[in-house]
C-alpha cells in the first residue's frame, strides 16, 4: 500500500448555491467532496448549509459543541439570559457511522428578548460562551443555517449528522489536512459567526496580526486554528462596516506595496486607503476561501494564488471548488468553468428566488 503523502496543496473545499433558492439536497456537496477524498487525511471535515431550518427561518439557530453535557446548564443560563429558548433537540446522527468517538450537539432555536441589535447580541454571546464556559462551544449561530463539522472524512462526518436529510440553498463544505494547528471537533471547518460560514485551504502567517486587530473590536480566538479569524473578519467588514462583498479581495488580498506605487491614480489612492484603514485584516500566506452568507456565496484566492480555486455556472446553480473534477461530479453540464485568478472575488446570490445576475469583481479595480 502506497504510505501517505502530504498534499502542499490541500485541503479541499467547495459550495453550491441555487441562483434560483430551490432546495438541494446534502448529498451533493457530500458528493463533490469525496471526490477530492485525498486532499483530507481525516483530521477535520464539516459543511454549512443554509435554508436548512425553513420551521425556524426567524430564530437563531445556535449549534453547540459540548465536551460534556456537564457545561449544557451553564450555558443554557447564559442564553436564557438574553433569549427566549424557543425549542432545543440533539442535533440527529447516525449512530452506526464510521465516526465513533464524538461530542454531543445540541441545537437551539432563540429568540433575542427585545435588543435593539440583536445581531451584535448574537456576537457577544458566541464571544461569552466560547471564552468562558469550559467544554462548551457555539460552532453556528446564524438564522435558517447551521454548521455540521467533526474529526473524520468529509464524507464520514455528512454521513454521521445524516444531511442527506436536509435541504438548502447553499452549502459549503471543507475535508481537512492540518498542518500548523491541532485536529479536533471544534478547530474543524466551516467557521461561523451570524449567517457568514467560511471553508479555507491553506494557512495565515498574519493569525498573531489578525487576531490583535480584531480583539480591538471585540472579537476573541478560542477555537485552536487559524481559520478562525476569517469569520470573525467577515463579521467585522460585512456587517459591521457595511464593506461590499466584493471589495474583500481588496482587503484580504491586497496588492503589494510595489504595485501600487506603480498603479494609476485612481487605483493607486484608493489602495493605499485600503492598506492604511485595513492593513490589520489582510491575509498573508496561502490561501483560498469559500464564504457563505444569507442570500448568497463567493470565493477568493490569494494575491498571488498559491492555493487553487475553480468557479463553474449554469442556467440554475453556481459551484466552487478546490478541484474541477469536485464539480463536474455534481454538474457535468455547465454554461462555463474557470479558474479564479489572483485576489479575484467570485459572487453568486439569490434575490427573491432568482440569481440577479453574473456578479463577478476582480479586487484589481
Amino acid at each position: 500500500m502506497r504510505e501517505r503523502e502530504r498534499i502542499p496543496s490541500g485541503c479541499a473545499v467547495a459550495g453550491v448555491l441555487s441562483w434560483t433558492g430551490q432546495p438541494v439536497g446534502g448529498e451533493t456537496i457530500i458528493r463533490a467532496m469525496r471526490v477530492m477524498h485525498e486532499r483530507s487525511n481525516g483530521l477535520g471535515g464539516g459543511f454549512a448549509g443554509y435554508g436548512i431550518y425553513p420551521d425556524f427561518a426567524e430564530l437563531y439557530a445556535f449549534h453547540l459543541l459540548y465536551d460534556s453535557l456537564e457545561s449544557a446548564d451553564d450555558v443554557e443560563a447564559i442564553l436564557q439570559k438574553n433569549f427566549v429558548i424557543e425549542h432545543q433537540e440533539a442535533i440527529p446522527f447516525w449512530e452506526h457511522s464510521p465516526i465513533t468517538d464524538y461530542p454531543v450537539f445540541i441545537r437551539y432555536f432563540l429568540r433575542p428578548r427585545g435588543s435593539e441589535d440583536e445581531e451584535e447580541l448574537v456576537v457577544q454571546t458566541v464571544m461569552t460562551v466560547n471564552a468562558r464556559v469550559e467544554g462548551a462551544y457555539v460552532i453556528s449561530s446564524g438564522k435558517n443555517m447551521g454548521v455540521f463539522k467533526g474529526v473524520g472524512y468529509p464524507e464520514d462526518i455528512g454521513e454521521f449528522f445524516r444531511l442527506d436529510e436536509y435541504q438548502g440553498y447553499c452549502w459549503i463544505a471543507h475535508g481537512r489536512f492540518p498542518t500548523n494547528s491541532v485536529g479536533w471537533w471544534g478547530g474543524a471547518h466551516p467557521f461561523n459567526l451570524l449567517n457568514f460560514s467560511v471553508v479555507h485551504n491553506g494557512e495565515l502567517s498574519s493569525y498573531g496580526i489578525n487576531r490583535r486587530y480584531l480583539e480591538n473590536f471585540g472579537y476573541f480566538c478560542t477555537l485552536q486554528t487559524d481559520t478562525e479569524v476569517i469569520a470573525y473578519l467577515l463579521d467585522l467588514l460585512l456587517r459591521r462596516h457595511k464593506v461590499p462583498p466584493a471589495m474583500l479581495g481588496a482587503i484580504f488580498a491586497s496588492p503589494f506595496w510595489s504595485e501600487i506605487d506603480a498603479m494609476e491614480e485612481p487605483q493607486r489612492s484608493f489602495y493605499k486607503a485600503i492598506r492604511l484603514t485595513y492593513g490589520g485584516a489582510l491575509l498573508n500566506g496561502p490561501f483560498s476561501i469559500i464564504v457563505g452568507f444569507e442570500g448568497g456565496m463567493l470565493g477568493l484566492v490569494d494575491r498571488i494564488k498559491l492555493r487553487p480555486m475553480v468557479g463553474g455556472w449554469d442556467k440554475d446553480t453556481f459551484y466552487l471548488a478546490s478541484e474541477e473534477s469536485a464539480i463536474r461530479e455534481i454538474a457535468p453540464h455547465l454554461n462555463e468553468i474557470r479558474a479564479l485568478k489572483a485576489g479575484e472575488v467570485m459572487i453568486g446570490t439569490v434575490k427573491e428566488g432568482v440569481y440577479h445576475g453574473q456578479e463577478f469583481a476582480v479586487s484589481r479595480i
